[in-house]
């Protein structure tokens, strides 16, 4: 007796979007020298753009509440664990770098990465996701700043050839979901860290913490204490 075998048929989904990545690698090839130059230095330069808005945000958190501190100390440190979780999801995918792959596209603006430095999602994309939506958590007028320079940054990945279209996306998303996760799991205990350490006898740690809200408003006006007649 023979037991028929039953073939599956596979299935392949391809979500690689190079002709996207053609169009926009060749767009940015007919663009203005200086325009190109700019995308080589700014797809970099972006992201000390967040970290200087991090430390801004930490240095007036200083004088805030434990609660703000807490969450300017946090925004960092959320978008460090999305950039961790970008990297593990590279390491599944192993996706190849389109300025390798994709035949018949411009030559990228920037280097192309060696092999092994896999291409989903795209690590700049996940990091200034998590850092517009951790400085918006900081201080929501910030999204007029960060939202824009987080699409910017993402944008210019592809615009210099290093990733596909779908790369950046997803890691816009993924650096969003999880620096805003990050943040609303550790803002409790956080606070009450931020609590203690500003009550620490440490002179390095209180400067670190700040002093806490200023006094200043709550003093009693110089005029309350005169006697009313």
């Amino acid at each position: 007796m023979t037991v028929p075998v039953f073939r599956l048929r596979s299935v392949t989904m391809d979500f690689v979007d190079s002709g996207l990545y053609r169009d926009i690698t060749g767009f940015a090839h007919d663009t203005p020298p200086w325009v190109r130059h700019t995308a080589e230095i700014g797809t970099e330069a972006g992201l000390l753009v967040f970290v200087a808005l991090f430390v801004l945000g930490w240095w007036r958190a200083r004088h805030a509440d434990p609660r703000a501190f807490a969450i300017a100390a946090l925004a960092p440190l959320a978008t460090a664990v999305a950039y961790g979780c970008s990297e593990a999801l590279k390491s599944v995918v192993t996706e190849e770098r389109p300025c390798r792959a994709v035949t018949g596209a411009a030559p990228s603006l920037a280097a192309c990465p060696p092999h092994g430095d896999w291409s989903f999602p795209s690590n700049h994309a996940t990091i200034a996701g998590a850092s517009a939506l951790a400085l918006v958590l900081v201080r929501r007028a910030l999204v007029w700043l960060t939202a824009p320079l987080a699409l910017l940054t993402a944008f210019s990945r592809v615009f210099v050839g290093v990733h596909y279209p779908h790369d950046v996306v997803a890691g816009l998303l993924l650096g969003t979901v999880v620096a805003l996760a990050a943040v609303r799991l550790a803002a409790r205990p956080a606070v009450r860290l931020a609590g203690a350490l500003r009550a620490s006898s440490s002179p390095a740690v209180r400067w670190f913490t700040g002093p806490g809200p200023g006094t200043a408003a709550h003093r009693v006006p110089p005029y309350a204490t005169h006697r009313r007649r």
